[in-house]
């Protein structure tokens, strides 16, 4: 394997590319979705499930790991791939996002963020150059800038100085990230919905050089409308040769509305969440498992799916899991889930190398959309 990171760009159709990460632990089939394994496991999942489904890189989470069980354990113990079993590609998100959401336990300024624990109230400070010392003492793959992110809708000043300040942390993260062979920074484009902020992010963080950029801030209560729009706005001033990833998206559908506009990276907790409260993702569209409908429905979920979980068992029984709370309902509502966001991303991936991912698209909101009519009818 390669000991360097390269990203290559296999065939195009429209927006949309396919292609491949390459990195020492791994290769990355783009485009990509992320499994989300926040504190070192993507839940209700073995490891070995994860990359069986079709995975090639997971999401670790700066936040929750630097608090428990702590970076420089985690270095102790050999970082964070052998301490979950994945011996494969690491992305770690740099834990604004999730000290943001601390609004009454956190105070920022122009050095970083004080905030107190969620899970014991202690005071911590997460500045650029700790978010990516703790990311390398994780040993992560693929880092991510620090970064201010403000909730949707916001007045535009809030979201200027939110994107300028993120700017100036990128470059305080560059430098602390020196040279790392094998290994990649990211920045985050951040703005708002508001198109000339994005492209003023873009252009400032394109200067900075990094070996990939992530399209932030989004999903946070804006429209699907909005979210594409930016994605519009951002895309022709990101460098074609390098892979850029919209982060904590989504649903199907935002999946193949963003890879169609240019997007090759995804994550989301979507899937992961979605099945341990009864919710599943089929060819067939959304599926509740609560709903008293299924109690004797004897048909699989999708006897065409990959998923053991999705042709094995009957829709009867896992609805009598989901409504008797139990683990067994969580973990195969998952595995199917993950198996569907997988899938679909070969789909996308192969419908772009055959030059019809217009038809793919189509055929797979057709399908969502014909189930759906027929559920109502």
């Amino acid at each position: 394997m390669t000991e360097t990171f390269s990203f290559t760009v296999a065939a195009r159709d429209g927006a949309a590319r396919t292609g491949e990460i390459r990195m020492p632990r791994g290769v990355i089939r783009t485009p990509a979705f992320m499994p989300v394994g926040t504190a070192g496991t993507v839940k209700a999942m073995y490891p070995e499930q994860v990359k069986a489904l079709g995975a090639d890189v997971v999401l670790g989470n700066t936040y929750h790991l630097m608090l428990r069980p702590g970076a420089e354990r985690m270095a102790r113990l050999g970082g964070l791939h052998a301490f979950m079993q994945w011996p494969y590609p690491i992305l770690t998100d740099s834990g604004g996002f999730q000290v943001m959401s601390l609004s009454g336990l956190r105070k920022l300024d122009e050095t970083g963020v004080r905030f107190q624990s969620h899970i014991d109230g202690t005071a911590h400070m997460l500045t650029p150059e700790r978010s990516i010392e703790i990311q390398g003492l994780l040993g992560s793959d693929i880092q991510m800038q620090l970064d201010e992110c403000v909730r949707l809708p916001a007045p535009e000043a809030a979201v200027a100085g939110a994107m300028r300040l993120s700017l100036r942390w990128a470059e305080r993260c560059r430098i602390a990230f020196g040279e790392q062979p094998g290994k990649a920074l990211f920045g985050i484009v951040q703005g708002g919905d508001v198109p000339a902020l994005r492209v003023e992010s873009a252009r400032a963080l394109v200067g900075l050089d990094l070996k990939g950029y992530a399209i932030g801030g989004l999903a946070v209560g804006e429209p699907q409308a909005t979210m594409l729009a930016m994605i519009e706005a951002v895309e022709p001033h990101l460098p074609g040769a390098k892979p850029r990833y919209l982060m904590g998206v989504g649903t199907p559908d935002d999946l193949v509305q963003a890879v169609s506009r240019g997007v090759d990276m995804f994550d989301c907790v979507m899937p992961t969440r979605a099945g341990r409260h009864g919710m599943v993702y089929t060819r067939h569209g959304r599926l509740n498992l609560r709903n008293a409908r299924f109690a004797e429905d004897h048909a699989p979920l999708d006897p065409a799916s990959t998923c053991p979980a999705a042709t094995l068992y009957s829709k009867a029984y896992l609805h009598h899991l989901v409504r008797a709370g139990e683990i067994l309902g969580m973990m195969l509502l998952t595995w199917n889930n993950l198996a569907y966001y997988q899938d679909l991303m070969a789909g996308l991936r192969g419908a772009i190398a055959a030059g019809r991912l217009q038809d793919f698209v189509g055929e797979t909101r057709d399908g969502w959309a014909r189930a759906e009519r027929d559920r109502a009818a």
